[in-house]
């Protein structure tokens, strides 16, 4: 079965083998798991082969952000030291910032918490303050591990420090790939 991939509005192209528009929300699927975005990212699909898919009909912004939500983050990354807007990047790039968000891996909440890696880090993850202060922790732990090399951070973030570790840097997964391409289309570093 051939793949698409997802042309988004700066230009980027996302590999996946389907994917699914739901509202304002767009989830590309690919073996080893999914990524959802707001749909009004997505220019238009084509197929792997290199012909373009019909555009998808325009759909509504999705409604702004919670402020709260906003400042749940922003004080977690300042408590663990880290650039709010990155966490913010990550959050958008794992839910969409939905707190409500499940993966068909089993993955939980803003930061997309494995249970088993809640449990390690003392969070429930289905509760948004607790969710984003153990993601955010564990993101800051992969920065250390990784002397700061943000790629390899959001790599193990995403595929696991396994992976990693085996292929010594950013693991040759387009999930992965994709991921962190997500991760730094959201990152808007100033204001920090």
């Amino acid at each position: 079965m051939a793949g698409e991939y997802a042309v988004l509005s700066n230009g980027a192209r996302l590999y996946a083998e389907r994917h699914e528009t739901d509202g304002a929300k767009v989830t590309l699927y690919s073996t080893t798991g999914s990524t959802e975005m707001d749909a009004s990212l997505v220019v238009r699909f084509e197929a792997e082969d290199g012909v373009a898919q019909p555009p998808k009909p325009a759909v509504a912004p999705a409604p702004a952000k919670s402020v709260n939500l906003t400042e749940i983050i922003d004080n977690a990354a300042r408590k663990y030291g880290l650039p709010p807007a990155f966490v913010r990047a990550v959050v958008a790039a794992e839910s969409g910032f939905r707190a409500d968000a499940v993966s068909p891996k089993g993955a939980v909440g803003l930061m997309q918490l494995m249970p088993s890696t809640a449990r390690e880090l003392g969070a429930d993850p289905k509760i948004a303050e607790q969710n984003v202060d153990a993601g955010t922790r564990y993101l800051r732990d992969l920065l250390l591990k990784y002397d700061s090399h943000a790629y390899r951070a959001l790599a193990a973030y995403n595929a696991g420090p396994g992976a990693v570790d085996k292929y010594h840097g950013v693991p040759p997964y387009r999930e992965t790939q994709n991921y962190i391409l997500n991760v730094l289309r959201h990152w808007k570093p100033a204001g920090d």
